[in-house]
């Protein structure tokens, strides 16, 4: 099966097209103020317009207030909404969109339990864990944690780039993999060459 990838923290539709045009399957705008990444709701608008079909788009929220959630579903029409913070089954299963839920692999997790927790989800992101940090640490955890019967049905993120994707699609045949940091020049501002040989190193991966 194909691996997909997402390319997250767009915040400029250049980026965003870069994106598109090396063969990445869904970009993710980050909708929670704190991050170096985060996107108006009228950025993020602006930018998925551009889009073409096919793109999955995806709204990322930390906590977020319903009426925020709610306006990103109407005005940007995101496909998917991805949760990074401390969202209950009930509060993720409201805003009339299918769903994510991001998993912070703590010394004390069990992606298995989690699952079971999250059954409503369309999948788990399975990223690393450092204390304030909802997610972007740029920091890889301990891929053995992840059980082979759950590998297929997770996206797998955290310190993930060019020189070690290779390596995580090889291992674990994740659904997806996603990236932000490994594949910009600054914060929330992608590089084209880098988000290619990121995809590159995927789609060979796979082979």
């Amino acid at each position: 099966m194909r691996t997909r990838v997402k390319i997250c923290g767009i915040t400029r539709e250049q980026d965003a097209l870069a994106a598109v045009e090396h063969g990445a399957d869904a970009i993710g705008f980050v909708f929670y103020e704190p991050s170096p990444r985060h996107v108006s709701v009228v950025q993020a608008a602006a930018i998925a317009r551009r889009l073409p079909p096919f793109v999955t788009t995806v709204g990322l929220f930390v906590d977020a207030e319903p009426a925020l959630v709610a306006r990103v579903v109407d005005e940007v029409a995101v496909d998917l909404l991805q949760f990074h913070g401390q969202e209950q089954p009930e509060y993720c299963v409201q805003h009339r969109r299918p769903w994510i839920r991001a998993v912070q692999m703590r010394p004390d997790t069990d992606p298995v339990a989690v699952r079971a927790q999250f059954a409503a989800a369309r999948g788990l992101l399975l990223d690393a864990y450092r204390p304030g940090t909802p997610g972007g640490t740029g920091e890889t955890f301990d891929w053995d944690r992840i059980p082979a019967e759950l590998a297929a049905h997770i996206v797998l993120a955290g310190g993930l780039d060019a020189s070690n994707v290779g390596a995580a699609v090889r291992r674990l045949r994740p659904y997806a993999v996603d990236v932000s940091g490994g594949v910009e020049r600054d914060k929330g501002i992608k590089d084209a060459d880098k988000i290619k040989a990121f995809i590159d190193e995927v789609r060979r991966a796979e082979q």
